[in-house]
């Protein structure tokens, strides 16, 4: 299983979740639900959501001159830890959490909505704790610091 770790791109891994969810929703017709009333509400919430924080935490790495690419993260110049890194360790795996959600309330279906835990599970383990080990190494004390001090998610 480890050869999984830092191999797909966490774009690709939302697109397959929410190609699955779409999938299912497709498949087993069932009743939405989501009002119609909120459904479009909270998805536009999402979505906004979603870009605000996946955009600002790109625009973080932009500024301070590191790598944006997540399957290396060993190229990583500088640990950022201002800005919505002081919020979540994650921004832009959240940014497409949040737009996993903003489809699954498009979708008002229930199990497409559950679809967003193997995506949280996929990232926490492919993802997120391989970069954690890398940037432990490369920024020893400062980012076990950081750690403690900033949750992976929100």
């Amino acid at each position: 299983m480890d050869k999984l770790e830092l191999k797909l791109p966490p774009v690709a891994v939302a697109f397959v979740i929410g190609l699955l969810m779409w999938l299912v929703a497709k498949i087993h017709m069932g009743e939405q639900f989501l009002p119609q009333s909120i459904r479009l509400e909270l998805t536009a919430l999402f979505l906004l959501l979603g870009a605000v924080v996946g955009l600002s935490g790109v625009c973080a790495f932009k500024r301070h001159k590191t790598t944006v690419d997540p399957t290396r993260p060993e190229n990583a110049s500088t640990l950022v830890t201002t800005g919505i890194y002081q919020i979540s360790r994650n921004p832009m795996y959240l940014g497409l959490f949040l737009w996993l959600t903003a489809w699954s309330c498009y979708l008002s279906h229930l199990i497409a909505m559950l679809l967003l835990i193997p995506f949280v599970l996929y990232m926490n383990r492919f993802q997120i704790r391989p970069e954690e080990r890398v940037m432990e190494g490369l920024f020893g004390p400062q980012f076990e610091i950081y750690r403690r001090n900033v949750r992976r998610w929100l």
